[in-house]
């Protein structure tokens, strides 16, 4: 390998795609659970309302319910803590808003608390990686509240509501432990066997860029998310989980050397976890107790500080509040009635980098102009009874949650008839009225929400690449030091090689972050292919130190041709 310093190449042509935006994916394996939470917890509630003829209090019960949408990819233990966080986080942001709406009527007061709010909520949501769906709840939550009739006496009855919706929300997310307690660890260690076959079917070749490389980082991401579910499970031990690491091990080994592995036998693996039967052992002598001390370390390793992890998210913090803040004024400026809904358009936006945010603009627009049109044909049939417009907003919440899983686009064509529904529960709404201000604010939040993100520039994002480069090289060095020495330690090689793995994870999910941002600096692209490169032969050498290999030229793994 040379040791001349590659040369940044220069940054690509910025194109702002369409039809890439717009294209559908395959949906999540547990799209019906969220679905089928949502209408679980807004149901109840709702229907109470109805029979107390108070349908106009279903906007604080319908705040407590949605939390039911969150945190159905996390272990049951770390479900609980998660589920508990955002109904709190929740809690907080309509009181905050409830609290404004009662001490002023002042809509570009309330537009600026509004665009405090979504910041927090983004950065918290991002920092936490509570999501999806991240922070778009909370804000719809929040911002709607603040253009609500409220006196302060109000605020506490309207605030209890809330909480009860919330706390049986948080039953229905809980609902499924004990029925399947390891369901979570199951499906995310399916991923990661699946992805790793993926990659292993490549034979690793490519490895510079195209198909392949983009399967290997796939595959990487699923394991990496895999290990962090299985240390997200607590601290005690079981035979399942311990099966479950050890399958997660195999899929390490298959990134490591793809030309040994066997992908049907992942695929059986990953297919029996998906089933409800036993979790399928390995039956491999090479990955016993010993490669699995790492899992224990990393448990026992507290987490990074949420202040180290909220200073990177500034300038998302900045485009946040400068964006929701800017389409709140531009609306109220044009005279529309309801200044959160392009206040909410904005805040949605906010991806990882500029191109993610264009993407997702398109996807809004889209979902919402085409939402409108399905409002105006279900409004008539809403507008027979309470009961009918409680039946109506039960199928819209279904049926986004089935269908934003393969395009945001999608999805957004059952939000927002969902969203022009729940204004009808404080009273009857003219529904051309309704069209014509959910179009407006949907172009004015998509136009200015993106011309904020253009306009602050993340210029910290070839520093993270950097960043991100040495941690790898500093792995690498790690795990090269014990592979040189004659007796390295079980538990130390296993830290290593998760070490390097993590450490890879980061930097290409960092390295394509940076490349979607725009008015930046030449990124250090070559530098981060041969960093990958030489950090994937230092994990295949681990793996194969470790035991967990078959050894080159032969049929038995090194653990075995040990004297």
């Amino acid at each position: 390998m040379s040791s001349a310093t590659p040369t940044p190449a220069a940054p690509p042509a910025r194109r702002l795609p369409l039809a890439g935006a717009l294209r559908l994916g395959r949906p999540s394996d547990i799209w019906f659970k969220p679905a089928l939470s949502v209408v679980a917890a807004v149901a109840p509630p709702t229907l109470v309302l109805v029979a107390l003829g108070r349908l106009d209090l279903a906007m604080y019960t319908m705040a407590g319910s949605l939390c039911a949408l969150y945190a159905h990819n996390r272990p049951y233990a770390a479900r609980a803590r998660v589920l508990a966080g955002v109904v709190l986080g929740m809690l907080g942001g309509l009181a905050a808003a409830l609290l404004a709406a009662s001490l002023t009527g002042n809509a570009v007061v309330l537009v600026t608390v509004g665009a405090v709010l979504a910041a927090a909520q983004k950065v918290l949501c991002d920092a936490t990686r509570v999501g999806p769906p991240g922070n778009v709840v909370l804000t719809f939550v929040s911002s709607a509240s603040l253009f609500v009739p409220q006196t302060l006496g109000q605020v506490p009855g309207h605030l209890a509501l809330a909480a009860a919706a919330g706390a049986w929300a948080w039953l229905v997310g809980m609902a499924p432990a004990p029925v399947r307690p390891h369901g979570p660890e199951r499906r995310a260690t399916a991923h990661a066997l699946d992805a790793a076959a993926a990659y292993a079917e490549t034979g690793g070749t490519d490895g510079s860029g195209g198909a392949h490389a983009g399967a290997r980082a796939a595959a990487y991401a699923a394991v990496q998310s895999a290990w962090q579910t299985l240390t997200a499970s607590g601290a005690r031990s079981s035979a399942t989980r311990g099966a479950l690491e050890r399958l997660a091990v195999r899929a390490e080994v298959a990134l490591a050397a793809p030309a040994d592995a066997d992908p049907a036998r992942l695929r059986a693996w990953a297919g029996a976890l998906r089933g409800t039967g036993p979790v399928p052992r390995t039956d491999d002598t090479g990955v016993d107790a010993d490669e699995l001390l790492g899992t224990a370390v990393e448990r026992a390793t507290p987490p990074h500080p949420l202040w180290t992890r909220l200073g990177p998210l500034t300038p998302l913090a900045v485009r946040t509040a400068l964006g929701c803040a800017l389409a709140g004024y531009a609306s109220l400026a044009l005279g529309v009635g309801r200044p959160h809904w392009a206040l909410v358009t904005a805040a949605s936006l906010y991806q990882a980098n500029v191109t993610l945010t264009w993407n997702r603009a398109v996807q809004r627009v889209v979902g919402n102009l085409a939402g409108v049109l399905i409002f105006a044909a279900v409004a008539p049939i809403a507008h027979l009874g309470p009961l009918a417009l409680v039946l109506c907003c039960l199928a819209f919440n279904f049926g986004a949650e089935a269908l934003i899983g393969r395009n945001y686009w999608l999805g957004s064509v059952c939000v927002t008839p969902l969203a022009l529904l729940v204004t009808e529960f404080a009273g009857h709404q003219r529904p051309g009225d309704l069209i014509t201000e959910r179009v407006v604010d949907t172009l004015v939040g998509a136009l200015v929400g993106f011309a904020a993100a253009v306009a602050v520039t993340n210029r910290r994002a070839g520093s993270r690449v950097e960043r991100a480069l040495a941690a790898v090289d500093r792995a690498r060095e790690g795990a090269a030091r014990l592979l040189a020495g004659p007796q390295a330690a079980p538990t130390a090689l296993e830290a290593a090689r998760r070490d390097l793995a993590a450490a890879l994870v980061d930097l290409r999910a960092t390295a394509d972050a940076a490349a979607g941002e725009w008015w930046q600096r030449a990124l250090p692209q070559e530098r981060v292919v041969l960093a990958e490169q030489s950090a994937h032969r230092t994990l295949a050498a681990t793996v194969r130190r470790q035991g967990l290999l078959s050894a080159p030229g032969t049929g038995t793994t090194t653990e075995d041709a040990r004297p």
